[in-house]
């Protein structure tokens, strides 16, 4: 029995080998590694997918929600509002800022911030509100990006599970002061290693990140600002063109396959599907999410049969060792914490083919 990976990185490297290698090949006779026409070319081209005027590369995705809040002015004192089900690397941020994670819990439909939760985890040292794009679909951001307005509240999107998503004509990236967006290979855009970048609106808050990473300077041995080495690589930059020429047809296929899960797995009683997206939004389908009662015993039954699954997020942040001393016990977040114990990620990726869905739906229905 053949296995069928959670995601298949070396399937996507044949689709794209030949026009990759030529550009890689090309940066290597150049020379050029750091920054250069490479970097721009493609910080160009994703603002422009964004419908942003900015786009600023570095060297991760954890770099770009840190410096994004620099640039907007977080620091020691302040607080940021966030949610428990998120990778760690949202709070991380937010601590190497020098400020203090406020967390909410999530709207139990879809699992991500709602906006009614932020009237209670507001003081007057809330600075900044990171909504968390969740498994390519969008936040209801509008209301949260009123509600930052009215308030001289800073809104940075946490977009590193949403390239292309958008909702009402409006891109992940085009809400608020800034996003921070991650290029680990397995994301819908993926580099081939660490990448990131921070895309905003605000000419100031790109100058600023700009420098940030650079070690703090506008012209070469002249610095302005106590910074960071969070260059993003040519290399990097160079993979990234040639895939961003692919990403909306990779997410197309996306939502096609998930049209399947749907279609089979809304039949099986003991599974709920993870809503799709409404229809003045469109879903990117990072991942495909069931939730489950069962799921211990349905993901070794998949395990047995050949399937890989994932867990998006086991334990939330507040459960987290590293961050006990938030305070927060368990219990605090209902929504999160149930979320935690019951989704299950399915393979999905663009190379993945009808058959193979399928294959991953009969084994949940002989199974679940």
């Amino acid at each position: 029995m053949s296995r069928q990976p959670l995601v298949d990185l070396a399937a996507q490297y044949r689709e794209v080998r030949d026009e990759l290698l030529p550009e890689i090949e090309r940066l290597m006779a150049s020379g050029a590694f750091v920054g250069g026409e490479a970097v721009a070319r493609f910080e160009s081209s994703f603002a422009a997918l964004c419908g942003a005027p900015h786009a600023v590369g570095v060297a991760n995705g954890t770099d770009a929600l840190h410096l994004a809040l620099r640039a907007l002015g977080v620091g020691p004192g302040d607080e940021v509002v966030t949610v428990p089900n998120t990778f760690v690397a949202t709070v991380e941020a937010i601590v190497h800022a020098g400020a203090r994670p406020v967390l909410v819990d999530v709207r139990p439909d879809t699992l991500v911030m709602d906006v009614a939760a932020l009237d209670g985890a507001r003081t007057s040292r809330t600075r900044a509100v990171i909504p968390v794009h969740l498994y390519g679909r969008l936040v209801e951001v509008e209301p949260i990006e009123r509600w930052c307005a009215t308030r001289a509240i800073a809104l940075l999107e946490d977009a590193a599970q949403a390239h292309g998503a958008c909702r009402a004509g409006r891109r992940a990236g085009a809400f608020g002061d800034a996003a921070a967006f991650s290029f680990y290979p397995a994301k819908n855009l993926g580099a081939a290693g660490e990448a990131g970048a921070v895309v905003t609106r605000r000419a100031d808050v790109a100058a600023r990140v700009a420098r940030l990473r650079d070690h703090g300077q506008g012209e070469r041995y002249h610095h302005d600002l106590v910074g960071y080495n969070s260059r993003l690589d040519a290399l990097q930059a160079a993979v990234l063109s040639v895939k961003l020429r692919r990403l909306e047809a990779w997410n197309a296929r996306r939502r096609a396959l998930a049209a399947i899960y749907h279609e089979r797995l809304g039949k099986v009683k003991a599974l709920e599907c993870l809503p799709a997206p409404a229809e003045a939004e469109s879903h990117v389908y990072h991942l495909f999410v069931v939730r489950c009662a069962g799921r211990e015993a349905l993901r070794a039954a998949l395990t047995a049969r050949g399937i890989d699954t994932g867990l998006h997020y086991p334990v939330p942040i507040h459960r987290q060792r590293a961050w006990a001393d938030l305070g927060y016990a368990e219990g605090a977040f209902p929504v999160a914490e149930t979320a935690a114990r019951s989704v299950l990620s399915l393979p999905i990726y663009p190379q993945m083919t009808d058959d193979a869905v399928h294959r991953v739906c009969d084994a949940i229905e002989a199974c679940a």
